[in-house]
């Protein structure tokens, strides 16, 4: 009696909706940090930042809830995750190695190909392919 057999969810999905999970939470983070800075220091605009803050925060729900829906199942999670996934890669590069901020950009760069990788394996192409 294995987990994927009981609600038709591969390990595949499963694993890449947890990799959603933690970048949503690490965009939270992201959001407190420029939040806290903003209110600890003389910010050069406010607005700006918690503008910015506001961003990571809509970014958070959006990747939550495409984590939602990958564990249902659903083919239409997909698609947004993928671009979401791709948009990744050039800000991870540029964080990592234009920036020299490797440390934020690398765990970007790995979780998007993460992610990449197994929503496009067999068993999860199989379960989030649309029928027409």
């Amino acid at each position: 009696m294995a987990d994927d057999e009981d609600h038709g969810v591969p390990g595949q999905v499963r694993v890449a909706a947890v990799i959603i999970g933690l970048e949503a939470l690490a965009l939270l983070a992201a959001a407190g940090v420029l939040v806290a800075k903003t209110a600890g220091e003389h910010a050069d605009s406010v607005g700006r930042a918690l503008f910015g803050a506001a961003l990571a925060v809509f970014g958070a729900i959006v990747l939550a809830l495409c984590a939602r829906g990958l564990l249902h199942c659903r083919p239409a999670a997909r698609t947004p995750v993928v671009l979401l996934q791709l948009l990744a890669l050039p800000v991870g590069y540029s964080l990592g190695f234009q920036a020299g901020r490797i440390g934020y950009g690398g765990p970007m760069i790995v979780a998007a190909l993460a992610v990449l990788y197994l929503l496009f394996t067999p068993p999860a192409r199989a379960a989030l392919d649309r029928d027409i």
